[in-house]
């Protein structure tokens, strides 16, 4: 049986608690699939460009164009000798290329977030010929706003990263980073005010609650409660937005990415653990966990396409995220490719 490990009160944190006894096999892996999964490459590339790997998407504020880090037709290094080619892009419902942007501006787009006004927020996650390792505020078009960072110079301190990998805005302006990329990397999360100015930090390398090895993704439910995917300890963990450690959750897997709806509920995409020649996390399929944050419940999961085959390495989605229509993205790196599943039921 799955034991989670949680620390809350009330009834959302007493049914999570209860959810791995209720069902262990259902939160694991069986929940059922209302989600019909478009088949071949989906999302059409300008003329001679193929889809490299990516791990970055979000949905614009309209809830149906979807904006995706694209790794320049490679993975790392990719986009240092293609500098020529936009990265970031945004999609229509149909796989249609509307805009792109960022060329020759980041080194290896990792994490990207949506704010409220549109803006598009990327995290640079490797660093190289004085770029990198910073998280970039661009307009919707395609503006550069702010960066985060030093550009180039890996560190822990107020103005630098060591390979950031996602932000997230909060409704009132705060910025959050986590950084960085790695289990024995920083292990932190950045809190900065709206203009950029450094507030604080929390988190170092450990298992303990508040302690992270590898934080990878972030995602705020509408009590302004913060998501972290600590995905080399295979859980979520769960804070306030002063650093306070409410709640560790086990049952969404080994989480690369994370994604919370204007409903509450949870898209957690699980790339890494077993049954895929990982000893990882071993019990939980990959693939996509879908579910409330009220009650941790597990009410949907995409399983990854690949992982019954034996592939190696990372598979299924790293990024996720979901349109007004219920529909889901996963970003994908080891298969190289965005993915569209569609809600049928």
């Amino acid at each position: 049986m799955t034991r989670i490990r949680q620390i809350g009160f009330g009834l959302a944190a007493i049914a999570a608690l209860l959810a791995p006894l209720v069902g262990p096999v259902l939160a694991q892996n069986h929940a059922p699939n209302p989600y019909r999964t478009v088949e071949g490459v989906w999302g059409q590339l300008e003329q001679g460009r193929t889809w490299g790997s990516t791990s970055a998407v979000y949905m614009a504020p309209d809830g149906m164009n979807v904006w995706v880090g694209e790794r320049c037709g490679g993975n790392q290094g990719a986009c240092m000798q293609q500098q020529d080619w936009d990265p970031i892009m945004l999609f229509s419902p149909d796989g249609e290329l509307l805009r792109s942007f960022g060329a020759g501006m980041i080194v290896w787009p990792h994490g990207l977030h949506v704010d409220s006004q549109g803006n598009v927020w990327v995290a640079d996650a490797a660093g190289a010929e004085d770029k990198g390792h910073q998280v970039h505020k661009f307009s919707p078009m395609g503006e550069l706003l702010m960066s985060l960072g030093t550009a180039g110079v890996a560190g822990d301190g107020e103005d630098t990263f060591n390979q950031p990998s996602d932000m997230l805005v909060a409704p009132d302006g705060s910025i959050f980073v986590v950084d960085g990329h790695g289990a024995g990397n920083n292990n932190r999360v950045v809190k900065f005010d709206g203009s950029g100015d450094y507030i604080m930090q929390w988190g170092e390398t450990g298992r303990e609650n508040g302690e992270f090895r590898d934080p990878h993704a972030l995602a705020m439910d509408s009590q302004g409660r913060l998501f972290v995917a600590d995905r080399g300890n295979s859980r979520t963990q769960v804070f306030d937005q002063n650093g306070n450690h409410l709640m560790t959750w086990t049952q969404f897997g080994r989480p690369s990415g994370l994604y919370i709806d204007g409903n509450d509920v949870m898209y957690a995409a699980d790339s890494e653990s077993s049954n895929a020649g990982s000893m990882s996390n071993m019990g939980f399929s990959r693939g996509i966990r879908i579910g409330s944050v009220h009650d941790g419940l597990i009410t949907a999961f995409i399983p990854d396409p690949q992982w019954r085959l034996g592939v190696r390495g990372t598979t299924a989605a790293e990024g996720v995220t979901a349109d007004a229509l219920g529909n889901v993205y996963g970003a994908e790196v080891g298969p190289r490719m965005l993915r569209k599943h569609v809600r049928v039921r």
